[in-house]
C-alpha cells in the first residue's frame, strides 16, 4: 500500500480510533466482561451506488439488502495483490461454506474495479469467474466509480505506465459488512484463507 493510500485510509478511520481509544480505560477498569463489538462499528464505511454487473445490468447497495456482504476494491490488471487477495478470501469463504453452509448461503461476496477504463462488465465477469461464482464483479462509469470508492474509504489513482499497461495505486482492504450494510471488520486476507475463515465464523450470524 502506497504512502497515499495509507495516509487517505487513517483519515476516513481516524473518528473510529479515538471512539474505541476513549473506551479502553472503562474496559479495563470494569469487572464485567467485555463485550465482543464489531472492531468497524460505527464507521463511516459503505453507502449508495450503481454500477453493473458482467450482463451491463444495473446493481446497487440495496440490492444486498438483508444479505452479509464481503466487499474488496481492485482491478483485473493488477499483477500480484488483488489476484492473491480474491484467491485467499474466497478459498476461505469456501471453508466456511462447508462448516456452515446455511450462514455462507446468506453471504454475497463483491469485487469493485477501480480501473473501469479497461475493466468492461466481460473482463470482470472472466476475472471473477476464476475465483468461484459466488463471487460478484462490478463495474461502471469513472464518475460511478469515484462515487463507490469515496463512500467506502477507498483510495485510488492511476500510476505509472509499465510494458504491459499501467497500474493502478489503491487501498488495500477486503471489508465484511452485515446484512443492513453496516460495516463489521475487515478481512485479514494477505494472513491467509484460514484466517478469513476464522474471522467471518466470528461475525456471520
Amino acid at each position: 500500500m502506497s504512502v497515499g493510500a495509507m495516509t487517505y485510509l487513517a483519515r476516513r478511520l481516524a473518528p473510529l480510533a479515538l471512539v474505541l481509544l476513549a473506551g479502553l480505560p472503562l474496559s479495563a477498569c470494569s469487572k464485567q466482561p467485555a463485550v465482543k463489538r464489531p472492531p468497524l462499528e460505527g464507521a463511516a464505511i459503505g453507502g449508495p451506488f450503481t454500477l453493473v454487473d458482467k450482463d451491463n445490468k444495473p446493481v446497487t447497495w440495496d440490492s444486498f439488502k438483508g444479505r452479509w456482504r464481503i466487499v474488496y476494491f481492485g482491478y483485473t490488471f493488477c499483477p500480484d495483490v488483488c489476484p492473491l487477495d480474491m484467491q485467499e478470501t474466497m478459498r476461505g469463504f469456501a471453508e466456511f461454506a462447508k462448516r456452515e453452509p446455511a450462514k455462507a448461503a446468506k453471504v454475497q461476496p463483491i469485487f469493485i474495479t477501480v480501473d473501469p477504463q479497461r475493466d468492461t462488465p466481460e473482463i470482470v465477469g472472466q476475472w471473477t469467474s476464476a475465483f468461484g461464482p459466488r463471487l460478484l464483479g462490478l463495474t461502471g462509469t469513472p464518475q460511478q466509480i469515484e462515487s463507490a470508492a469515496k463512500a467506502f474509504a477507498i483510495y485510488y489513482k492511476k500510476g505509472s505506465d509499465t510494458p504491459g499497461g499501467y497500474l493502478m495505486d489503491h487501498v488495500r482492504i477486503t471489508y465484511l459488512f452485515d446484512p443492513d450494510g453496516k460495516p463489521i471488520a475487515m478481512l485479514p486476507s494477505d494472513q491467509g484463507r484460514k484466517a478469513v475463515e476464522a474471522e467471518l465464523e466470528k461475525w456471520v450470524k
